[in-house]
């Protein structure tokens, strides 16, 4: 079955259905004819099962240990149960201390003073590590920020006012395969680059965002619009700086400067993922 008929099987939303595949918890086959996925009953169970855990408070890396055998469900629900208990504490204990900062005065928050409800702020900050963590800058988000975007826009705008008095009335833009300059400009084009990442970043993230998002690429799809927008910004850059060379006279492939820029997104990715997945079983390990 399509992933539309596999939405109305199992109730679920196509980006659920495809970060489960993305996280290798479900594997469709692909037709033959066409190469798109088939998603057969057994998957539908399966992500029906997924879910179902998922709403139990189950973490993506303790369901793929249960699916892979590595830990009983029973054992696993015996763990959770006691988890559950332990937040239920936490939560009895949180609303108490609503409770009791909700009696003794009006409260705002000029006058909140927390040591009289936390004698140790500094136990308190350790039992409550968890909260902490997800407020946590990710990778992602931290170079896929507005901050990082203006870094990389005024770089690019320096650039090419530092360049602008050592460039020739005209400059390349536009090579043959050998290498050399089919079509010149003037030099004030040096300007368009950083002109393009306000365009990437206003115009085409939006775009992309949703694109991500209406075909399921991501479950977080505005953070991965707002990466690969500054990755397409930090690319403006070296081209800017291909464009500056060569119109100085030392000339540089192209194809080498956007190899460097594709890997330095592959090592980009594999460092986010790396510690996305290192924060989860961070996380599932200190749950137990």
């Amino acid at each position: 079955m399509t992933i539309k008929e596999a939405e109305e099987q199992t109730g679920l939303s196509r980006s659920n259905i495809r970060f489960y595949e993305k996280e290798k918890l479900i594997q469709p086959k692909r037709r033959e004819s066409n190469g798109y996925r088939d998603y057969s009953l057994k998957d539908v169970e399966e992500i029906k099962k997924i879910a179902y855990l998922r709403t139990l408070g189950f973490s993506i890396e303790e369901i793929r240990g249960i699916m892979e055998g590595k830990v009983a469900l029973e054992k696993a629900l015996e763990r959770q149960v006691k988890v559950l208990d332990s937040r239920m504490e936490e939560l009895k204990t949180a609303r108490a201390t609503c409770e009791k900062m909700l009696l003794e005065e009006p409260v705002s928050y000029e006058n909140l003073d927390i040591t009289r409800y936390v004698p140790d702020v500094e136990k308190h900050w350790q039992e409550n590590r968890g909260i902490f963590r997800l407020d946590t800058v990710g990778f992602f988000y931290l170079w896929g920020g507005i901050l990082a975007w203006s870094l990389l826009t005024l770089a690019c705008l320096v650039i090419a006012l530092v360049a602008l008095p050592f460039l020739p009335s005209e400059i390349p833009i536009q090579w043959w395969s050998d290498g050399t300059p089919n079509t010149l400009a003037s030099r004030y084009v040096i300007f368009a680059y950083p002109v393009a990442c306000v365009i990437l970043r206003f115009l085409l993230r939006p775009i992309l965002a949703g694109t991500l998002w209406r075909h399921g690429f991501c479950a977080n799809c505005d953070s991965a619009a707002d990466f690969i927008s500054n990755y397409l910004c930090f690319v403006a850059i070296t081209v800017e700086v291909f464009t500056i060379a060569n119109g100085n006279g030392f000339p540089l492939r192209i194809s080498t400067v956007l190899l460097l820029d594709v890997v330095l997104l592959l090592v980009g990715l594999w460092i986010g993922g790396s510690r996305q997945r290192k924060w989860r079983k961070r996380g599932a390990e200190e749950r137990h």
